[in-house]
Formats: C-alpha cells, sequence, structure tokens
C-alpha cells in the first residue's frame, strides 16, 4: 500500500528507483545514526572501582596503543556522567581543541575566539568523533580503556547490523568485553573475526604496529602475537593454545614466526601438564637452538614436579644425545641429595636397554658422592651405585662388560673451548691430552668391595665417615683394623691382593691391650668382636672378651695360611715385642709350620729356655717321639727321607748359653741331646750305606 501511494505521489519511474535505491538507505543509515548518537548520550557511565581499573589497565598494557586515551578518575558530582561526557573529558576536548587552535593557525590569524563561534565548533568536531561512519575509533576505544564494558557491547550491537565502517575493530573491542566478562571462548572467536580486517582498518593497524613485533612476516602474524600475549596476561592458556595453533597455519612460508609459535604451545601445554602434548609441539619446533632450549626446560619441570616416567618414556627422535647432555649437564651442576639427575639418566638409559651407559652413570655417581657426601646415607648411596653399575655390567656380554672413565689428574679440551695461549698472546704447541681408564668388571667389583667395607666402617663408627668415602684400599685397612673390623678389612686385602700382615698386627694389639686391660675395655670389645664372624662367640662368665679375642685370632690363623709361616711369625713378634707370653697354642700351631723361624724368634728377644726347650722337643721329634707336632712325616731311620735341624741358630743358643753360668744346666741337656741324636744319625747313616 505504502509503495501504491509513493508511485501516486512521485508519478513512477526514476524518482521512485531513486528512492528505493538512494533515499531510503540514506534515511534509514541517518536514523540508525543518531538512534546510535541519542543512546549513548543518554546512557550513564558505570563506576569502576580502583582495583578493577588498576587490573585492567595492567591487561591493556601489552597493546601498547601509543595514543590510548587516559583514564579519568574525576566524575562530574552534579548530575550522572554519561559515557559521551566521559568521552569529553578523557579524550575528545583534547583533541578538538587541539584542531581548533590548529585551524586558527593554519589562518595565519591572531584574532580572539568568540565563545559562540568555539562552542559551534566544538559540538560540531564532538559529533564528527561520534558520528558512526567515521573512520576514526577514538569513542569504543575510549570505552574500552575505562572499562566501560556494559556500555561497550550495547554499542556494537546496536551498530553492528548497518554499519560497514570498522568491522573488524568492533570485534576486537567485542573480544575485549567478552574477556572481561569471562567468556573466553567467545572472545577468541571475535579475534579470529576481527584478523581478516587487519590490514584494513586504522586501528588494528596501530595495534599491530609496536617494534617488538617487526619480527612476524606480515600484519595478521604480528597481530595474533599481540593478542596472544593479551590472552597470556589474562591467563587463558588453553585459548593461547588454539589460537597459536590457528597462526601456525598461516605463518607456512615464516620459519621465524613458526618457531616462536611453537615455543609458545610448548611452553603452555607443559605449564598445564600435558605433557605429552608439550613434547610434540617441541619435536615440530623447526628452530633447533629454540628446540633446545625447549628440550631442556621440559627436563627440569619434569624433574621437578617427579614426573621421570614421562621424561623416560618420551622417545626423542633425533633428539637422543641432546637430552643426554642436557640431563649429564644438570646432574654434574647440581647438589646430589637435593637432585636426582643421576637416577633419572640411568633410568632413562635402562629404558632403552643401554646398560652399559647405565652403568657408567651409576659409577660416576658413587665416585663423586665420595667425594662430595662425607656422611653415612652418601656411602650407603654409593654402595647402591656400585652394585648398580655391576648389575648393568653383567646384564651384557663378557666382552662388552668394561665402561670407559676419567683417570684422575688427565687434562681434556671442553667442546667450544677457546684455545690455550701463552703471555704473548700466541697459541700454546702442547697438544691436548686425553687419558682414560677402562673399567673391566672386576675392576667394579674391587669398586664394590671397598664402597661396601666404607659403608661398613661408618656404621660402626660413625665419625670415620668423614674420611672413608675417598680412602684408598691401603688406607681403608687401616682404618678397618682400628675400629676392629677385621673381617672387612681381610676381605679388601683379598679383593686388591694386599698383604695380611698389617690385619694380624692390629688384631694381635687388640689381644695384647684386652690381656692387660680393665673392665672398660672388655665391655668395649665385644662390639667389635660381634662384627666378625667368629664360627661362636661365647659370652658367658667362663668366656672373656679377651678369651674371644685369642680364639678370633687363632681362627684367623687356620683360615689364612701363609708361605713360610709369615702370619705366625708376625704374631709372635708382636707379642714378644709388647713382652707378652706366647700361648701353647700358638707355640704349638708355629713350631708344626717352621720350628727354625720360631727358634730364630726365642734368641732374638733372648728367650733361651723357651729356645733349649724348643731344640731338644725338635730333637726328640727327629727321633720320633712326637715328630706329627712338628710337622714330620717320617722320624729319623735308614729308609726315611733326610732330615735336619737348625744348626746355625743352635750353635748361637749353645754359645749364649755357655757364656752364661746361670744357664749352665740347660747348656749341658741340650748338648747331651745333640750328642745322642750325632750317634743315632750316625748310626743310622752306616745302615743305609750297608744296605744293598
Amino acid at each position: 500500500m505504502f509503495t501504491c501511494v509513493v508511485q501516486v505521489f512521485l508519478g513512477g519511474g526514476a524518482q521512485l528507483l531513486q528512492l528505493q535505491q538512494d533515499l531510503i538507505p540514506r534515511s534509514s543509515h541517518l536514523l540508525s545514526s543518531y538512534h546510535l548518537l541519542k543512546h549513548i548520550s543518554q546512557s550513564p557511565a558505570s563506576c569502576v572501582p580502583v582495583d578493577i581499573l588498576d587490573a585492567h589497565l595492567q591487561h591493556l598494557t601489552v597493546l601498547e596503543l601509543s595514543d590510548a586515551p587516559s583514564v579519568s578518575s574525576h566524575r562530574s558530582v552534579l548530575s550522572p556522567q554519561t559515557v559521551v561526557e566521559l568521552f569529553y573529558q578523557t579524550m575528545a576536548r583534547k583533541m578538538m581543541v587541539s584542531q581548533i587552535f590548529s585551524q586558527q593557525q593554519q589562518q595565519h590569524t591572531d584574532a580572539l575566539l568568540h565563545w559562540t563561534h568555539i562552542t559551534s565548533n566544538l559540538v560540531h568536531l564532538l559529533a564528527q568523533l561520534l558520528w558512526p561512519n567515521n573512520t576514526g575509533f577514538q569513542f569504543p576505544e575510549c570505552l574500552m580503556a575505562n572499562c566501560q564494558y556494559t556500555q561497550l557491547q550495547e554499542y556494537v550491537r546496536l551498530i553492528g547490523p548497518w554499519c560497514q565502517m570498522n568491522v573488524g575493530s568492533r570485534r576486537f573491542m567485542l573480544g575485549q568485553c567478552y574477556l572481561a566478562d569471562g567468556e573466553g571462548q567467545k572472545a577468541l572467536q571475535c579475534f579470529q573475526e576481527a584478523a581478516s580486517e587487519v590490514e584494513k582498518e586504522e586501528f588494528l593497524l596501530r595495534l599491530t604496529g609496536s617494534e617488538e613485533e617487526e619480527s612476524a612476516s606480515t600484519p595478521r602474524l604480528q597481530y595474533y602475537n599481540k593478542v596472544l600475549r593479551l590472552l597470556e596476561d589474562v591467563g587463558l592458556p588453553e585459548l593461547v593454545i588454539q589460537l597459536a595453533s590457528l597462526a601456525i597455519s598461516e605463518a607456512t612460508s615464516d620459519v621465524n614466526s613458526q618457531a616462536a609459535l611453537w615455543t609458545r604451545i610448548f611452553k603452555h601445554h607443559l605449564d598445564l601438564g600435558h605433557n605429552s602434548e608439550a613434547y610434540e609441539a617441541l619435536t615440530q619446533n623447526p628452530d633447533s637452538s629454540m628446540q633446545l632450549d625447549c628440550l631442556r626446560q621440559l627436563v627440569v619441570v619434569l624433574c621437578e614436579r617427579s614426573q621421570l616416567q614421562d621424561l623416560v618414556q618420551f622417545p626423542y627422535v633425533n633428539l637422543h644425545d641432546e637430552v643426554v647432555s642436557i640431563i649429564e649437564s644438570r646432574a654434574r651442576g647440581l647438589d646430589l641429595l637435593a637432585h636426582n639427575y643421576y637416577e633419572l639418566l640411568y633410568a632413562f638409559h635402562i629404558n632403552r636397554h643401554n646398560y652399559r651407559k647405565a652403568g657408567t652413570v651409576m659409577f660416576e655417581l658413587g665416585m663423586r658422592l665420595g667425594r662430595e657426601v662425607r656422611t653415612r646415607q652418601g656411602l650407603q648411596k654409593q654402595v647402591n651405585c656400585y652394585l648398580s653399575a655391576l648389575t648393568c655390567l653383567r646384564l651384557i656380554r663378557p666382552e662388552y662388560a668394561w665402561i670407559v672413565q676419567p683417570a684422575s689428574g688427565a687434562v681434556y679440551e671442553r667442546p667450544g673451548a677457546s684455545p690455550k695461549r701463552n703471555s704473548d698472546g700466541e697459541l700454546t704447541s702442547e697438544p691436548v691430552r686425553r687419558q682414560v681408564d677402562i673399567l673391566e668388571l672386576k675392576d667394579l667389583e674391587k669398586e664394590y668391595i671397598l664402597s661396601r667395607s666404607r659403608l661398613t666402617l661408618a656404621q660402626h663408627h660413625p665419625p670415620s665417615a668423614a674420611i672413608a668415602g675417598s680412602a684408598s684400599a691401603e688406607e681403608m685397612v687401616a682404618l678397618l683394623v682400628q675400629t676392629g673390623l677385621f673381617d672387612s678389612a681381610v676381605s679388601v686385602c683379598q679383593t686388591f691382593n694386599l698383604s695380611l700382615m698389617s690385619v694380624f698386627e692390629g688384631l694381635t694389639f687388640k689381644c695384647i691391650k684386652l690381656q692387660f686391660g680393665g673392665e672398660e675395655s672388655q665391655n668395649e670389645a665385644w662390639s667389635w668382636l660381634a662384627a666378625n664372624q667368629l664360627s661362636s662367640v661365647v659370652n658367658t662368665k667362663e668366656s672373656s672378651a679377651t678369651d674371644e679375642a685369642w680364639r678370633l685370632l687363632a681362627s684367623y690363623l687356620d683360615r689364612y695360611p701363609s708361605s713360610n709361616g709369615r702370619h705366625h711369625r708376625c704374631v709372635i713378634n708382636k707379642l714378644l715385642s709388647h713382652g707378652v707370653p706366647l700361648p701353647d697354642w700358638l707355640i704349638k700351631s708355629y713350631k708344626a709350620v717352621d720350628a727354625a723361624s720360631l727358634l730364630r724368634l726365642f734368641l732374638n728377644f733372648d728367650l733361651l729356655e723357651a729356645a733349649a726347650e724348643l731344640v731338644m722337643e725338635n730333637v726328640d721329634a727327629l727321633l720320633g717321639r712326637g715328630h706329627l707336632d712338628y710337622g714330620i712325616q717320617r722320624p729319623l731311620s735308614a729308609t726315611s727321607s733326610s732330615v735336619w735341624l737348625p744348626y746355625t741358630s743352635i750353635d748361637q743358643l749353645l754359645h749364649t748359653l755357655n757364656e752364661t753360668q746361670t744357664n749352665s744346666s740347660i747348656y749341658h741337656r741340650v748338648r747331651e741331646k745333640l750328642n745322642d741324636y750325632h750317634k743315632l744319625v750316625e748310626q743310622t747313616t752306616k745302615r743305609r750305606l750297608i744296605a744293598p
């Protein structure tokens, strides 16, 4: 009906066409614009608490808008302030006054400005700034800067259906409103929609024009980087990951931007605990330097979270050597007891069945524990480390059961180190010496035995832990003997092919101290006696600690025989040097091994009576009386093998007895015994000569 009326009024034709195509759209647009102006002129500004305003401004600083409006905390006390008044106070007034004075300078006039003229110009300029089709975007920007999010959303809703100016900027502003309301997904959708208008609109161009974003190849990537920083500042890592993934698809030809985006994705996946996704992002990074930084961060963070299973089980394709290097560096540079990087590296190699590398790691840890952790706990860990290293080498074939260990005192060339120069600045000609030790299974077994003895010492004598960690085998034997741990000392000696003389000397001295010590020394002795594997320690009223110590010494002489009775000789020499009478069992044991040496010991300590008794018993043994006690299988006879006496020592004894009048009777007895022996030898010799 309205069309018919218009046709009648205008008469149809060209005028009707102009009305439909031009006048009606323009009228509609003007009506919508005036309606919008009326709405914002009546819309009151919200009063925002200072703390919320400060937090909002902190988020907006990442946008780095150089000419963003300043926030005013002043409000009119006469009447409620509208958003237009807010815009005028915070932003428009300064712009308009500046423009008026600029126009006056361009006209080269010094005439005074009339109030009516100024008012007219101010209203006109304010209307231009507020007009929807204005290319500038100052009014919405002012609303955003002053946290007027409800008014800003309503402004965008009203202008959206009919205004085609600053479409992308309005979508960005709407995204900011959604962020402020906590609707992250809606905000992300708005930010994505605004991206298509980045190169067309002034506000978005200013948003992407900061110096820090120049590394990006296109304005759209610069825009994505700015939005990503905003989302990070607000604390929405999931949205950062989504937007960064979208940006990667648009950065196919920009390697640097791809690397930065993959690094961002990795960081936020790692912060969220998405370990597998973080690893995948790491492997996609095209920049090797950034990839290595991410890998290092992955190792450190997962170690701090104790998520070691994930860290060990990642495949690390083309990154195996790098991750090993990172863990090794961390292990060698941090405190051993506060961090477990060595155990992590051990598990890493075990998971890949690289047992030799795993053994090397545990051996290195054991060595460092001995040098740096001088406590019982450190010694316990050292034993466990060496045992693990042994287990690893036993899992591989014998020909490959070895590890490379740097030797002490060697000089190494560090990768990337600057060349050495002399005082004149010239390169030194001395070549770098490379020295390593090859440790086989038997070498590790030695270190394990030694570390176990250190732990045993620390358990029985805690103060020794401070010096036992780096003690050599010889030093450990001395410490163990001093503490009374003779079984452990013997084990170390046998492992390292050391003489047992120090063990027998130490045990003999313990027996001497107990022999002449009091009740306190007796009570203390039971602790170290119990630490040695005596067949049966008898702790009764009939058996004292002294008796058990002598019994332990006797059992050692039986269990660890020596060539020519060296151990017996050591014990007897120690006893006689301290003036302790020899136990009968010791004399009986030694004369069956080497009676001649026992005789010499008696002579050395002027025990003439004992020496004489020994000579006479020895002669009787040769004649067949008690010959087994002297280790003589067959006594003197015409059919037996030759027998002998230590005539040099006997002559020395006779000479000494002959010079001493008090021992004349002993001298005659020995002489008579030797004469009888010589007669029998003569008779036996004649029979052997006569015998066919």
